[in-house]
């Protein structure tokens, strides 16, 4: 690993959009979010019927296929919300409660598919992940995203070679308690690091070694090295994960230096500072769709209910329009 006291310090001076300059505290209640029209709804009832009636794979849905005039207008106006709005959009709400599982499954399929190619989540291929409690603590490729304990704010794959554009969420089932999400805008996050931190803030434009979570073929490299922040176009464009660099540092066999070490802890503490985040409680049947680029993403520690028909269950796409729809892309 090259001295980082040697790295330039790349802090270009365009503006970063101020749509994007917001903190939780300030949002207003109705942004990002989306009643799904009952035009949309009426469709989407149209289609997981047919397909109650006569299955087909879920890798075969394609919007083309199916009559979704409504479902396309609808899903431009949640794509520009992501792109043009505040980076999410939270739709409320599919009626999950009188479909079958598949065919819920199916219909966020083809709604997610209208913004942004699904792409696969593992190195297997899957391409649809269920975001539930395995019972097993994370670590040792065990995501936290399928234990029922706290999570850092993140950007989902931030240690492949091409994560995800937007990340979706669809709820079916909700925990007994906890699992309350947040969202935060990292270009907010960015200008108070600014303002507060202003000689760590350049680290972050350096490179971490991150831990793959053992994705990847076997006897490959088990880290990849980047930064956390870059900009593209005058965007801001963040991938973050302190957990996958604490794990990637001590699987390259590289300390991680103290500006590092104190760059992270700095802009987490900024993170989850009073107000900076927005928090809402899922719901059955909700959608939550973000810019995995602008935004970080987290859910607090949850207890989840004795049976297991009843359990937290929430249903996860990658999507994205660059690179392969392979995990590497």
């Amino acid at each position: 690993m090259p001295d980082v006291s040697d790295l330039p310090a790349i802090l270009p001076g365009e503006k970063l959009p101020g749509r994007l300059l917001w903190r939780g505290d300030d949002l207003p209640a109705d942004a990002g979010r989306l009643a799904l029209p009952a035009a949309v709804a009426e469709e989407l009832e149209r289609i997981v019927v047919a397909l109650d009636r006569d299955p087909l794979p879920l890798l075969l849905l394609r919007p083309e296929d199916f009559a979704l005039d409504a479902s396309r207008a609808f899903m431009r106006t949640v794509k520009q919300s992501l792109d043009d709005g505040p980076g999410f959009a939270i739709v409320d709400h599919l009626p999950v409660e009188r479909w079958s599982q598949t065919g819920a499954r199916a219909v966020w399929w083809l709604l997610a598919s209208l913004v942004a190619r699904p792409v696969a989540q593992k190195w297997d291929g899957s391409s649809i992940y269920d975001v539930c409690d395995l019972g097993r603590p994370p670590g040792g490729g065990v995501r936290p995203d399928v234990t029922n304990a706290e999570q850092n704010f993140h950007t989902d794959n931030s240690y492949n070679n091409v994560p995800p554009h937007y990340v979706g969420l669809m709820c079916l089932r909700t925990a007994m308690a906890g699992g309350v999400s947040g969202i935060v805008s990292f270009a907010a996050a960015h200008e108070e690091m600014r303002l507060k931190h202003p000689d760590l803030l350049p680290r972050l434009y350096q490179p971490f070694y991150f831990d793959r979570q053992r994705e990847h073929a076997p006897g490959d490299v088990m880290t990849t090295y980047h930064p956390m922040f870059e900009r593209r176009d005058g965007r801001l464009v963040a991938r973050l994960s302190h957990f996958q660099v604490t794990n990637g540092h001590k699987l390259a066999g590289v300390e991680l230096d103290r500006r590092g070490i104190a760059a992270l802890d700095a802009f987490e503490a900024i993170l989850n500072a009073p107000g900076m985040a927005a928090r809402f409680q899922f719901e059955p049947g909700q959608i939550q769709l973000i810019d995995n680029r602008a935004l970080g993403h987290k859910r607090t520690a949850f207890r989840d209910w004795p049976e297991a028909e009843r359990k937290r269950l929430l249903v996860r796409l990658w999507l994205r329009d660059s690179g392969s729809r392979a995990y590497n892309g």
